[in-house]
């Protein structure tokens, strides 16, 4: 389970649950790349949500990092961007 939460004008806070186990991630992204990333067609929180179930494909949460900006996910998965409207579709 993800569940996301605006916690600043461009913060959020991730929760990722999975067993007995629990992650929780910050993660920032201006309403301008949430635009760019959604085509205006989602939410920002929708968007980071997609995007942990974009990195929880490919790695454990334990991977992921407690704290950074969505455009970094592209350094590691440069997919991430053209990815990402799948993610979000089936949301």
């Amino acid at each position: 389970m993800i569940k996301v939460q605006r916690v600043g004008e461009s913060e959020f806070e991730a929760v990722i649950r999975e067993g007995n186990g629990e992650s929780r991630h910050r993660v920032t992204m201006s309403d301008a790349k949430a635009k760019q990333l959604t085509a205006g067609k989602h939410t920002p929180e929708r968007c980071v949500e997609a995007a942990f179930h974009f990195l929880l494909d490919r790695e454990p949460k334990e991977s992921i990092l407690a704290r950074f900006d969505i455009s970094v996910i592209s350094r590691y998965f440069p997919e991430f961007e053209q990815e990402l409207p799948r993610y979000l579709a089936r949301l």
